[in-house]
């Protein structure tokens, strides 16, 4: 009997190897794909596919071996091909690799679906999709995505889900489907509570700092963004991360508001201690309708407080339990930051968010996952046993 959800048993990933297929590069940044598979490769061998890179060269495969057990495989395409042309040798890419690294049984791990057409030949012994974001919905998303997704669905043996959102939007998509939002590693961020000296690029910006850490692309609100800082010129907004899919002349360009650049998953601690409040400044549209942000509960670890605007899986549970304000427009954001400013002590709030964070943490997502796909294991080979039975009978 499993006492704590940590407790579950690992060792049929033993023998069996994971062949992750991805529309995010592993060094991008560190976030939900980095964070489970990293647990999986401490009990089995982790393949993590990229998407292609075209250059103007002959093809060409690139490696590399994170761990004694995840390997980030990039390959590196002619540019000008067809579409056609380009899955086809992508699937080469993948026999190659498959032939050279010695696969045999493994488990086929989706995050995108557009990977369907290069990777139809496998016969892996589970299929497994992580939904974690509604993908259709982001800007230069391939028009037959939709499509695939459905041929995803028909071939996954399980699925899970990002958030509750996309959850209760995909259930009736699949029989065997789970939510899973995003989770946090408390120590890693817990650090920020303590830390006192800041980071030479922050260490001249006034205080009060408003900051944030993300992927600025289509999903950020940039008019909030500039109206926020234009009403109040003495708060200053400390921005950490890669600009994408957007013209960095669209953001606004103010003395108060500073872009950084990407940060290192192991440096945001330390930026972040430097912070009086940190926001998920997110612009209510299609891209961001069923996105679970994990930044919630990774600055509420940091002992931050937060204000987000009213993205569904933000408002349900943070905002309802009154761990986070909830800002519908640069007003409602001002009010917020303002009344948080005030705040004398936030103990009480503390020992709140401390309690709500308890039991989260992704060593435990990552846990009732593998019970998940050993529960599928387990019921996909007794149908195939009762199969062969009846046909012996």
């Amino acid at each position: 009997m499993i006492k704590n959800i940590e407790d579950v048993s690992c060792a049929f990933l033993h023998n069996i190897d994971l062949v992750c297929f991805s529309h995010l590069r592993w060094g991008f940044v560190f976030q939900r794909p980095n964070h489970l598979l990293s647990r999986f490769s401490k009990h089995q061998r982790v393949f993590f596919i990229e998407e292609p890179i075209f250059h103007d060269h002959e093809d060409k495969i690139q490696i590399e071996n994170f761990n004694e057990n995840l390997f980030v495989i990039t390959p590196y395409i002619k540019h000008g091909l067809s579409e056609t042309e380009i899955h086809n040798r992508q699937r080469k890419v993948i026999n190659k690799v498959f032939i050279n690294m010695k696969i045999n049984r493994f488990f086929s791990w989706y995050y995108t679906p557009m990977a369907i057409p290069f990777t139809d030949h496998l016969t892996p012994e589970l299929v497994i999709y992580d939904c974690m974001d509604e993908l259709s919905a982001f800007k230069f998303a391939p028009p037959e995505l939709k499509i695939r997704e459905r041929e995803l669905f028909k071939k996954a043996d399980v699925v899970f889900t990002g958030g509750n959102s996309i959850f209760n939007s995909k259930k009736d998509a699949h029989h065997n489907i789970f939510s899973f939002p995003s989770s946090i590693d408390k120590h890693h961020f817990g650090i920020a509570r303590s830390f006192k000296e800041d980071p030479a690029d922050q260490a001249s910006i006034p205080h009060p700092r408003f900051g944030f850490f993300g992927v600025v692309d289509e999903r950020f609100d940039i008019d909030m963004l500039d109206k926020v800082a234009r009403e109040k010129p003495e708060w200053n907004f400390v921005i950490l991360g890669p600009i994408v899919k957007i013209d960095p002349a669209s953001l606004p360009h103010y003395e108060n508001i500073h872009y950084l650049g990407g940060k290192s998953y192991e440096e945001l601690p330390k930026y972040i201690a430097g912070w009086d409040i940190a926001t998920i400044p997110f612009a209510m549209n299609e891209s961001t309708k069923f996105i679970s942000p994990t930044k919630t509960p990774e600055y509420l670890a940091a002992g931050k407080p937060v204000i987000s605007t009213p993205i569904t899986d933000v408002v349900h549970p943070y905002g309802d339990n009154k761990l986070v304000h909830i800002a519908s427009n640069a007003e409602e954001f001002i009010a917020a930051g303002t009344k948080e400013l005030n705040k004398k002590r936030r103990s009480a709030w503390l020992k709140k968010v401390d309690e709500f964070l308890a039991f989260n943490s992704w060593d435990r997502t990552w846990s009732q996952m593998v019970r998940n796909i050993e529960d599928t294991l387990i019921e996909k080979t007794s149908v195939k046993t009762k199969v062969k039975e009846n046909i012996y009978v």
